[in-house]
Order: structure tokens, then sequence, then C-alpha cells
């Protein structure tokens, strides 16, 4: 008897264990939501004739293999790399389903209009047979070649990504801050020869940084920081006038809501997931706020009278930048209650009136069937725990 209890105990305490390490997570690609679990995902499109069109597999984390990767700060590194590996493999699926309901458009209107070419047909002796349309679809070499150069266009994708993010959040703001800084006679201005070029004189105002005291290097980290941020709040709150992107902002709306719905337990319908509300406290959004909160910090201490230096050393720190974020957003989750958590997480709440919007019910039934899909991926005796002991640690 006392056997029996205590593997009850033990069973029970397992459940309850995987259900605290239990992330739910996502991201809203087009026409469609990616829904992550711990031990795997899912993305559901919607095609343009109405049908749901998913795709899952098992993915487990990194650490769960390499547990090196678990160590903190480490951890918060090889989490945004493998969330970004897999956003890029979404996007890369949304697009490929989007492009052939595209193609298939493209043909139902040339088939409605009767746009096909009369093509002979060998071994007939039908004139009248002859002269009908007749559409034939030959193996085209251009679509495989296409095909097999999809990854190096992923990889490509990336690198500009990563190369425009680069160029835009810490060579621009750095560049526009010391100019801002000489301007305004708080920063040492270059000399200029009489004789100098246009490409010297701005190679002078850029190539040096040049400061009196750590109290302005300081100040000039604040005010780099506050022009990253306000590039980037520029640059989402445009983009949400673009009509397509504005559809992926809806359904960012529906994979929080769907969320909040499995987080409180409710039944997995549009109906329960649409008295949610859209914003997330542990949203992404949330998460990029603080790294810049956490960039302003670590770089402060970083000073280089060299632009160039300084801009390889931000780019460098960038990974740590990220391992730090994690465990501080990491930490402040544990009490979600807490004041300081409301303070990191406001500036992302505030955002989210941007990057998410009411999704309608079509939008909460694809990203209610993205998380249904990767939950049949995951343990059943995760799936089948009880709602009450639920403690999700979500980051979406």
């Amino acid at each position: 008897m006392k056997s029996s209890t205590t593997r009850k105990l033990r069973f029970l305490h397992t459940i309850f264990a995987m259900e605290r390490d239990l992330i739910v997570g996502g991201q809203a690609v087009m026409e469609g939501v990616m829904m992550r679990t711990p031990s795997a995902y899912a993305i559901a499109c919607r095609r343009s004739d109405g049908s749901i069109v998913t795709t899952a597999e098992s993915l487990p984390k990194w650490s769960d293999k390499y547990k090196w990767l678990d160590t903190p700060v480490l951890r918060g590194g090889a989490t945004l790399i493998q969330s970004m590996a897999l956003g890029v493999k979404a996007l890369n699926f949304s697009a490929r389903i989007y492009e052939e309901d595209l193609k298939a458009r493209e043909e139902s209107e040339k088939a409605k209009t009767g746009d096909f070419a009369a093509v002979p047909i060998d071994g007939t002796l039908d004139k009248d047979f002859l002269k009908a349309p007749v559409k034939v679809i030959m193996p085209d070499k251009k679509e495989r070649a296409a095909k097999a150069g999809q990854s190096v266009s992923a990889v490509g994708s990336i690198v500009f990504a990563l190369g425009f993010n680069v160029l835009l959040f810490i060579v621009a703001p750095l560049v526009i801050t010391n100019l801002l800084f000489i301007g305004l006679g708080w920063a040492e201005a270059p000399v200029i020869a009489a004789d100098a070029s246009i490409w010297e004189t701005i190679k002078a105002y850029v190539w040096r940084i040049k400061l009196d005291s750590f109290g302005s290097w300081i100040a000039f980290n604040l005010i780099d920081g506050l022009i990253r941020m306000v590039f980037f709040i520029v640059m989402i709150f445009s983009m949400s006038f673009l009509r397509d992107i504005r559809r992926v902002f809806e359904y960012h709306g529906a994979e929080h809501k769907t969320v909040f719905a499995w987080e409180k337990g409710d039944e997995l319908t549009p109906e329960n997931a649409d008295r949610q509300r859209r914003q997330h406290p542990r949203c992404g959004t949330s998460f990029l706020m603080v790294v810049m909160l956490v960039a302003i910090v670590l770089f402060s201490v970083i000073n280089f009278e060299t632009t160039w230096l300084n801009l390889v050393v931000r780019i460098a720190l960038m990974p740590l930048v990220a391992g730090l974020s994690y465990e501080v957003i990491r930490y402040a989750a544990k009490k979600e209650s807490s004041a300081i958590f409301k303070a990191m997480t406001l500036p992302g709440l505030w955002l989210q009136n941007i990057t998410t919007q009411e999704p309608d019910d079509q939008q909460l039934e694809v990203a209610i069937r993205a998380l249904k899909e990767s939950l049949k991926l995951e343990p059943s005796e995760v799936r089948n725990a009880p709602i009450g002991e639920r403690e999700l640690e979500v980051v979406v």
C-alpha cells in the first residue's frame, strides 16, 4: 500500500513538474499562426478556399540535448537563435501556401477566360480536335531549380535581415547621437582642414567620439538607446498601415487570445478565445523592449574613441544582451504580479496596441488549430493533466 501511494505521488510530481515547464508560445505568419510547445511546433494557415492546412513536427529544445546550453545567460542566446530559425521556417511555409493559392487563382482566371493555346496532339487524325483548346503542363526546369535554391534563399534572407537590423538599430543611432552631441557642443568637434573633401569631412565627424567624462558617455548611451527605440516604434507604426502586415498583426492578436484561453483552462473555441485580451505581458514585443533597456546599461560601460570599435563591440555583445534580457524576463516572470514585472512589461503592452489587432473568428480558429496540432505531439500525461495545475511560462 505504501509503495503504491509513493508511486502515485511520484507520478503526480512528474506531471506537475512537466506542467510548470510547459512553454506555449508562437508567431503570426502570412494568413496563419505558428504555435510552439516544449517538444513540438505546428503551423496552421488559411487557404483562399477557406480550408486550413497544417504541418507539425517534434522539436525539443536544444538545452534538452545539450545540457550546457541550459546555463544561465547562454540559454537565452540559444533560445533566441532556435526561435529565429523556427520563425524563418514558419514564414517560409506560409509563403509557400500563399504562392500556391496565388498560382491557383491565376490558373482559375485563365480557365474562366479560355486563355489556352491550341496545341496539336500527336497521334490523332481529327482536325477539329486539333483546334480544341488544350492546356498542357510540362515540368518547369526553372521551378525545380527554384526549389533547390530555397535553402540558399532562406539563408540570404536571414543575412539580409541581420544586416539591415544592425545598420538601423546599431550603426545609425550611434552615428546620429555622435553628430547630435557635436552639434550641441557636448562633444569635441573635429578639426577640419580647409581643403578637406566632403568624404574627409564626413569621416572626421563620424569616425571618432570624443567625450570629456564618463558621465557624458552614460548620457550618450541613454540618448543612443532612446533613438534606437524611436526607430523601432516608427518602423512598427509605419508597417501597421500596410494591408498585408495588418493581417499578420490580426493573427498575432489571435495567437495571444488563444494562449490566454489555454492558460485559463478554457475550452479552445473561437468564442472563448475572443473574450480574452490581445495584449500579453510576455510577448516577444516586451522582450525586445527589455533588450533595448539592457543594451543601454551594458553599452554604458563601453567607451572607445573610435566609432568602428564601438560598433564592433556592440555587435559582438548582442548575444550577451539577449541572454541577460532573457534572465531578467525569466526572473521577473516568477512573480508576475510584482511591480517590477509590470513595469518591465508595460512598454511592451503599450506597443502591442500596434503589433496586435482584433482578429475575427476565422483567424482565431486557425490559431486554435495550430495549438491543438502542437499539443498532439506532447506526452499524453502533460496534455491530460488537470487544468487547475497548469503553471505556464508563456513566451509569445
